[in-house]
């Protein structure tokens, strides 16, 4: 029985709970956040003990691992300190917004010797999982170029996130879908060029980037062209709009995420409420619960779990590239960092 805890209590951090919640080998014990407020609603509804601070949750709560939902630039002190306590680790992704923090996460769990997953979650996405699996197994040939759009509407960074001023689409958004391109090519991204907006979201008090476009170019001269926004109208039928093509040099495949099939002509609007979340007997479905159950799994059967860390500072590589095109207007080479 793997006793784990959870650092962020807000909407991943609930989502979380939910998600083991009776799961075979999962004991959530505790939820630690910042406001006590949060911490204490979730710890109510699932049974935890509540945290205002992580450190006293390890030295009390007698964990084997630990979840960190926080913030995209809040994972370092958790992660890092939870380690040093010999717990295993799922981290949201981005693994870290500074090429310093996601070292430092990196070199802890490997000093620790401690399993860690980074919470790219469309991995278990099915239609995600089944173009890697094309191109994994042949069936694409060589992947050409991949063109791939995620975004939100103004909800997201304006009223679901309090923190989207100390992030972007790019942090956000495109981690996903970096993570996606360099997990179906299979290859290494030795180039990026990024051109974007900003100023829309600004005026609504939230100083970001509203339009981020990024050129991705693979070390065998193959592409990936990534786009996410945080401006679509909130009149749009979901929240996200999350559209996937690789071309292959035999096959082609397409998926449309946004509408999983479901249309709800609704009496104040059209929705998609699509198909990939909520419960099914009273359990939560969809790749973040997948993917929460499957670290589980894996600890319990004493089984390495991923991606990890080195994919996680691969990813942060590349987004940190992205922002310095972003800004400076020319082609970015990210670093190269040590395999772990």
């Amino acid at each position: 029985m793997q006793r784990i805890g959870i650092v962020g209590g807000g909407i991943r951090g609930h989502m979380y709970a939910h998600s083991l919640q009776g799961f075979p080998g999962a004991d959530v014990r505790a939820v630690c956040d910042l406001s006590a407020e949060v911490a204490r609603e979730t710890a109510d509804a699932f049974g935890l003990a509540a945290y205002t601070d992580h450190r006293r949750m390890l030295a009390e709560a007698e964990l084997d691992a630990v979840i960190v939902a926080t913030p995209d630039h809040a994972h370092r002190a958790a992660a890092v300190d939870a380690a040093a306590h010999g717990l295993h680790l799922l981290l949201e992704k981005p693994l870290a917004t500074t090429a310093e923090d996601a070292d430092a996460i990196a070199d802890a769990v490997r000093e620790a010797g401690v399993e860690c997953m980074v919470g790219f979650e469309n991995r278990w996405n099915p239609a995600i999982r089944k173009i890697h699996d094309l191109a994994a197994g042949g069936e694409l040939g060589q992947v050409l170029t991949q063109n791939i759009l995620l975004s939100n509407t103004w909800y997201v960074p304006t009223r679901m996130l309090s923190w989207a001023a100390k992030s972007s689409p790019a942090w956000f958004l495109m981690s996903h879908t970096v993570d996606a391109a360099m997990w179906v090519n299979g290859r290494t991204v030795t180039a990026v060029d990024a051109r974007g907006s900003r100023g829309r979201l600004a005026a609504r008090g939230v100083d970001t980037w509203d339009v981020i476009h990024a050129l991705l170019t693979f070390d065998d001269g193959t592409t990936a062209n990534l786009t996410s926004t945080w401006v679509l109208p909130d009149s749009m039928p979901s929240i996200v709009d999350f559209q996937y093509q690789a071309v292959g040099d035999r096959s082609a495949v397409t998926v449309d995420l946004q509408d999983q099939s479901v249309r709800h002509a609704a009496a104040d609007g059209y929705r998609f409420p699509g198909l990939l979340g909520g419960e099914i007997d009273g359990r939560l479905q969809g790749p973040p619960t997948w993917m929460a159950q499957h670290f589980v799994a894996q600890l319990e059967a004493g089984e390495p779990v991923g991606p990890g860390p080195a994919t996680g500072r691969a990813v942060t590589d590349v987004v940190l590239a992205v922002h310095e095109s972003l800004e400076t207007g020319r082609t970015v080479a990210p670093r190269r960092p040590t395999d772990d």
